[in-house]
């Protein structure tokens, strides 16, 4: 492996861990705000009070007591999704995409029993999946149905796009892909594909698996050059929105395609990992800098994403 150098990574507009610290989260992202966000039943129901799409909520557990009341709803259910309230990384998040007589179907193809199920609610409770191990609360939502644009793209898992918003101009883009590797989820730490987006058209741009270039998913075949997000420009109207919503300056948003419901919010992040730059093959901090030069902000989230689809593509900043 060739490293390079600190200055060659400033020459290359590369956002390092402290600059990202300092600059951008500790001076536009309040403190106090941050629940919000590590919350993700707090971002969830903000999001419908702000009429940001997001997939239903079907059930809240918030106590051991609980996990007995939701066996009958979970039994008339077909497909949904578990999620730790406060977890991160993927962890613990279970997927349910259908059922073999009172067997449910997760997207390995495995099935588990309703005693499985409880089981993993009362870790999710006792926060076995949580920030710092803290009690939790277990989400469970609608199952989202990929777009057929996705399909053969990611490997037992639904596929998403992770948005920088900086000051609500959506600045850099990336297309997660899960892998055999990375256990059906789109975490680039733990094996999935990075597909760097073009802000301006959506189109892929390059593709990585473990900061390797690739051109082709490592489980599916299906190449990784040449795709295109559909629905693009609303999905970034989608993201830049969020800043009002979070009052967040920084933020990482996390977005699916429903097949039948368009875009929807998965969850908001207010300390975005930095791989997305390697997904996109540059770096992110002269269109953070370009932002930040901006005498009379956009106000609307219309505005704003018109500008970064100008100003941001392929063959620009």
């Amino acid at each position: 492996m060739r490293w390079a150098s600190p200055f060659k990574l400033y020459k290359a507009g590369i956002l390092g861990m402290n600059c990202r610290n300092v600059d951008f989260i500790g001076r536009y992202n309040l403190r106090r705000f941050y629940p919000l966000v590590d919350d993700k039943l707090k971002t969830k129901l903000l999001a419908e009070e702000y009429g940001v799409a997001t997939p239903a909520l079907i059930s809240v557990v918030r106590t051991q007591h609980e996990i007995s009341h939701v066996e009958e709803r979970l039994m008339a259910l077909q497909s949904f999704a578990i999620k730790p309230s406060r977890g991160s990384g993927g962890k613990g998040i279970l997927v349910i995409t259908g059922r073999r007589d009172d067997y449910f179907v997760k997207s390995s193809g495995t099935e588990i029993t309703l005693e499985d199920i409880k089981r993993h609610l009362t870790n999710t409770l006792a926060g076995l999946y949580s920030l710092r191990g803290n009690p939790d609360v277990a989400i469970i939502e609608d199952l989202i149905e990929f777009d057929d644009t996705f399909e053969g793209y990611s490997y037992e898992g639904v596929p998403d796009i992770r948005i920088i918003v900086f000051r609500g101009y959506p600045v850099m883009a990336m297309l997660r892909l899960a892998t055999h590797s990375s256990d059906g989820k789109a975490n680039l730490h733990q094996g999935a594909v990075g597909v760097g987006l073009d802000i301006a058209t959506g189109r892929s741009l390059k593709a990585v698996q473990f900061a390797v270039p690739i051109e082709r998913h490592p489980d599916t075949g299906k190449p990784l050059i040449d795709m295109e997000i559909p629905d693009w420009e609303n999905m970034l109207l989608l993201a830049s929105r969020c800043y009002e919503m979070s009052n967040l300056g920084y933020i990482g948003t996390d977005i699916v395609l429903d097949k039948s419901r368009g875009a929807q919010l998965l969850e908001l992040n207010a300390r975005p990992g930095l791989s997305i730059q390697v997904a996109n093959g540059r770096g992110l901090l002269p269109r953070l800098r370009h932002i930040e030069r901006i005498r009379k902000p956009h106000k609307t989230a219309e505005e704003r994403v018109a500008y970064a689809m100008q100003t941001f593509s392929a063959s620009g900043l």
